[in-house]
């Protein structure tokens, strides 16, 4: 068991002194159980160039199986706490849209269930897992893979504009109006950029980038004051953008974007996933009916 999990930690980040680090043991004793464990296998798992390794096709095949290996056994393991009244309350979120969202998602969940304890996987980086979740909420159109999903909502993507540009008084305007524009955007790898870029490829223009924040405040500010436009989504933007912006519709019908819940499609719910699960779905419906402000 702890060869396949030290074997399991080396092939996530393919770097043994790292790997060593995390496990907490050295680096010598980590090289040795891998060794030994290829020799048991009768196989190298490994590609090894000087201080660089890599999984070779043997590793990658032996990997899937000891992943679904660790995860049955982490099931069964936490299914028999449930049945037996000690369930654990914590649930693994990976949030990859909508973080705006979640104080009031959370806060409203801890009402019903207060010793909830929530690990919110964001802004996660290329050498951590991100296949341990429990639920994952992310854009419609990139749910990960291998998982169940349920749409939460199909919001429209909006523009804002300062409330003294000329566009302001309309209700709605086209893409092509804006192509002269300046942009204020969200940074390139967030799923709604990839989104709004997209759109402005198929309106025939690349937009003006003048600005690139995932702030709310900081973008409410600059196109307050006068320094740009940016698309918003209609829902889960978090609340009207205050006086001095406009938001307007988009001519364009298909200009929209979805939300999605997933879960691990083979693996053991926990009751209080099970409970976070339905009470988002019912949150998000909740949301998704009450008005928009485009004050």
């Amino acid at each position: 068991m702890l060869q396949l999990k030290y074997f399991q930690t080396v092939a996530r980040m393919e770097h043994m002194t790292k790997a060593a680090h995390v496990l907490h043991i050295s680096q010598p004793a980590l090289s040795k159980m891998i060794a030994a464990l290829e020799a048991e296998l009768g196989t190298e798992l490994f590609q090894r160039e000087r201080k660089t390794i890599r999984l070779n096709e043997h590793g990658r095949i032996f990997l899937q199986h000891v992943n679904l290996a660790l995860q049955a056994l982490e099931d069964g393991k936490q299914q028999l706490r449930d049945a037996n009244g000690f369930a654990s309350s914590v649930v693994t979120l990976d949030v990859r849209v909508s973080s705006h969202l979640l104080p009031g998602l959370l806060a409203d969940f801890r009402t019903e269930w207060p010793n909830a304890q929530f690990n919110l996987l964001q802004h996660v980086s290329p050498m951590d897992d991100r296949t341990n979740y429990d639920l994952c909420l992310s854009d419609g159109a990139e749910p990960p893979p291998g998982a169940m999903t349920v749409s939460l909502l199909e919001e429209d993507i909006l523009v804002s504009v300062p409330a003294d540009h000329p566009l302001a008084h309309r209700e709605q305007v086209s893409l092509r109006a804006l192509r002269e524009e300046d942009f204020i955007m969200l940074p390139t790898g967030k799923s709604l950029r990839e989104t709004t870029d997209a759109f402005c490829r198929l309106a025939g223009f690349t937009p003006r980038i003048r600005f690139e924040s995932d702030d709310p405040a900081t973008v409410r500010g600059l196109i307050r004051a006068g320094q740009g436009v940016a698309f918003l989504p209609a829902v889960t933007w978090g609340g009207s953008t205050g006086t001095g912006v406009r938001l307007l519709r988009l001519e364009e019908s298909w200009c929209k974007r979805s939300i999605s819940l997933s879960w691990p499609k083979d693996r053991y719910m926990k009751q209080i996933s099970e409970q976070f699960r339905d009470f988002t779905i019912h949150y998000f419906a909740k949301l998704a009916e009450s008005e928009i402000n485009y004050e």
